[in-house]
């Protein structure tokens, strides 16, 4: 088959790959604009009917302005999430609309289980169709195949997000922080440079913790929520997803509205005083050197004399190997 012969999503998006698996140069980044059913949709706001070309990315859904506002979406969420986080992840999911990396952020949704988080994934199915695809953020950290696989897609999510430490971090940090195109590699091929603009999200019962990465740059890519708790005798519609699914021009709209707010912001996401909590609490776990060092409690050395946890370990320093680092 000639590329552009068929018009799906999915042939659109494998149209012009070269012999080694790459992206052929027909298709850079638009970062300005999303290709939508009947049209494409510009990030100021204006509107062009028609599809006159083939794209690399085109969403299954059609751009209403007039779509009702989606009653059930907005419900969902503002059950599962405290408030003040909703505008981050508003602006998260329109920040996914557009093939940009700008935002160097992935996203964690974390609860303790039974809330319904995993119903946004099954929502963000049917409103990114073939753009989207289920991952795991584990294989990715492990696998150097695993990054290949994402090439062109905008958003990958992992709906049940392993609990174990990533042994190693730097896939996972260079697919959130790509800014251009990037070595990738298939299994059996040469490896080549392909655009990357995948963005994580993921559902998980614990952190997104690295068993030996204690760089402030990993937690920092990360944007963590919590749920609410689930109330008690809280009876679940099993079709809510199909329901919400219904509101998908709706929802356009209104994650469209994130990414302009995320755009306007030079794309410095809303975080609430809980998000920038959640986040240093995950680096604290991970790395108690934090803790020792803001420690208030302290060594006594004889009857009349103390040392805070910071004055002993830095004193400690002058005597021993410079292995020891003490923060400031």
């Amino acid at each position: 088959m000639l590329c552009g012969q068929q018009h799906s999503p999915q042939n659109q998006q494998h149209c012009g790959v070269d012999k080694a698996g790459g992206a052929g140069g027909g298709f850079p980044p638009e970062p300005d604009r999303i290709h939508l059913s009947n049209g494409t949709l510009f990030l100021d706001g204006t509107f062009a009917k028609g599809k006159p070309k083939i794209v690399r990315n085109r969403f299954p859904v059609a751009y209403n302005p007039n779509a009702p506002k989606p009653v059930l979406w907005l419900q969902f969420l503002d059950g599962l999430l405290y408030p003040e986080d909703i505008p981050t992840l508003q602006e998260y999911i329109g920040y996914c609309l557009i093939p940009s990396n700008k935002g160097q952020r992935m996203m964690v949704i974390k609860g303790s289980g039974g809330e319904g988080k995993s119903q946004i994934g099954a929502v963000l199915g049917t409103l990114f169709g073939s753009n989207m695809k289920d991952g795991s953020i584990g294989e990715i950290s492990e696998n150097r195949f695993a990054r290949a696989d994402l090439e062109h897609i905008l958003l990958c999510v992992d709906d049940d997000m392993r609990m174990e430490a990533l042994r190693q971090t730097n896939y996972v940090k260079s697919i959130v922080t790509a800014q251009g195109k990037m070595d990738l590699e298939r299994k059996g091929k040469q490896s080549y440079q392909g655009w990357m603009c995948a963005r994580l999200l993921a559902f998980s019962n614990g952190d997104l913790q690295a068993l030996f990465d204690r760089s402030d740059g990993f937690y920092r890519r990360q944007l963590v929520l919590t749920t609410k708790e689930k109330p008690a005798g809280r009876v679940d519609d099993p079709d809510l997803a199909e329901k919400m699914k219904a509101e998908v021009e709706g929802i356009l709209l209104w994650v469209f509205e994130g990414l302009q707010r995320l755009a306007a912001n030079n794309f410095k996401f809303t975080e609430s005083d809980r998000t920038r909590e959640n986040r240093e609490a995950v680096k604290r776990e991970n790395n108690n050197v934090y803790d020792f060092l803001d420690s208030d409690g302290y060594v006594r050395l004889k009857a009349d004399m103390s040392a805070s946890s910071k004055e002993l370990c830095m004193r400690r320093t002058r005597f021993t190997a410079p292995k020891i680092i003490c923060l400031p």
